[in-house]
């Protein structure tokens, strides 16, 4: 666990990048072999790169995803899953970031 300090979040890639690379990196691991591949990983290599995540204060944060999230990934987005691999992804992620950063543990 890190310690945690939210006036340092705001410069996020400089003071806590290990555990935000942590953070991504298990919630896609978490979620592989539960979804077709080839939709997870055009939602993390396509629109999740270019996500920023937030501290929303008392524990919480969001990721906020980039404009236009089905334009990046192509015709991964007609995917019947791909609603539910963003969502997912999105959800283990914020999960994560409490989880590493002392808030609660991961569901």
């Amino acid at each position: 666990m890190a310690d945690f300090d939210p006036e340092k979040f705001e410069d996020k890639y400089v003071h806590y990048f290990e555990e935000l690379e942590t953070a991504y990196s298990n919630a896609y691991q978490e979620l592989h072999g539960r979804y077709e591949s080839e939709v997870l990983r055009a939602v993390d290599r396509r629109v999740l790169s270019e996500s920023e995540p937030f501290y929303e204060g008392e524990g919480e944060f969001r990721v906020e995803l980039p404009d236009e999230p089905r334009e990046r990934v192509g015709a991964v987005a007609d995917h019947d899953q791909f609603d539910a691999v963003l969502e997912a992804l999105v959800d283990r992620i914020e999960n994560e970031l409490a989880r590493i950063f002392g808030f609660e543990s991961a569901d």
